[in-house]
């Protein structure tokens, strides 16, 4: 394995939906296994993605599952299982991506991950996926207490690389993150599948596997 090379491009991976499978509906399509529009309801209107990213800011969780079951009685198991039964939203590591940051790894670029997850929850993680170790920094939302695609925390990130947005590269599946990055002088690549990340590395001349790993600076910003 390569030494992490700072001569190269630093390169930032978001970890939920890109190198984590995490999804509320492995755990929901459980519980409520006969009703697959229910759960699609459910999930859009009382335990929502913007309910679930005040925790990813740092609220916590037995806060958030108290005042929602207060707002919605009649989905108190519902809504608590979102907390005590979490675990069971994540199935394990995107496997095709992780095999393309372990090439990442080998040929020498310095390694980074910055996303949204709540303090509380990314502490059940941090033993189960090696992968997280082969991070210089990883920076986590809810520990930082601020969230993408808020300004501070690429700037928090920036400060933890040492180095300026146009030499990093950042990757995420959501577009509004990426955006942001792409705002404040990053290189971005928008996450939609690891085959299609791949191609947009070696578009941009970052080599992996076997090839040498050289210094990549683009052109222009996906």
């Amino acid at each position: 394995m390569s030494e992490a090379n700072d001569d190269l491009m630093a390169i930032v991976f978001d970890l939920g939906g890109v190198l984590v499978d995490w999804d509320p509906r492995h755990l929901y399509k459980k519980l409520i296994a006969d009703d697959p529009d229910f759960v699609e309801w459910f999930l859009s209107n009382i335990c929502t993605p913007e309910w679930n990213a005040k925790q990813d800011a740092g609220r916590p969780f037995a806060e958030a599952v108290a005042e929602l079951s207060s707002q919605h009685p009649d989905y108190e198991n519902l809504i608590s299982a979102f907390h005590i039964r979490w675990e069971e939203m994540v199935t394990g590591a995107i496997e095709p991506t992780v095999a393309i940051l372990a090439e990442l790894r080998r040929a020498g670029y310095p390694l980074y991950a910055l996303s949204n997850w709540s303090a509380e929850t990314f502490a059940l993680m941090r033993d189960r996926l090696d992968f997280l170790g082969w991070f210089r920094t990883v920076i986590i939302s809810g520990e930082a207490r601020m969230i993408k695609p808020e300004p501070e925390i690429y700037y928090l990130l920036l400060s933890a690389i040492g180095r300026p947005a146009g030499e990093c590269l950042f990757i995420d599946d959501s577009l509004p993150n990426v955006l942001a990055a792409r705002d404040l002088g990053f290189n971005v690549i928008h996450f939609q599948s690891p085959e299609s990340l791949r191609g947009e590395l070696e578009r941009m001349g970052i080599h992996t596997g076997s090839q040498e790993a050289r210094q990549s600076t683009p052109d222009s910003q996906s």
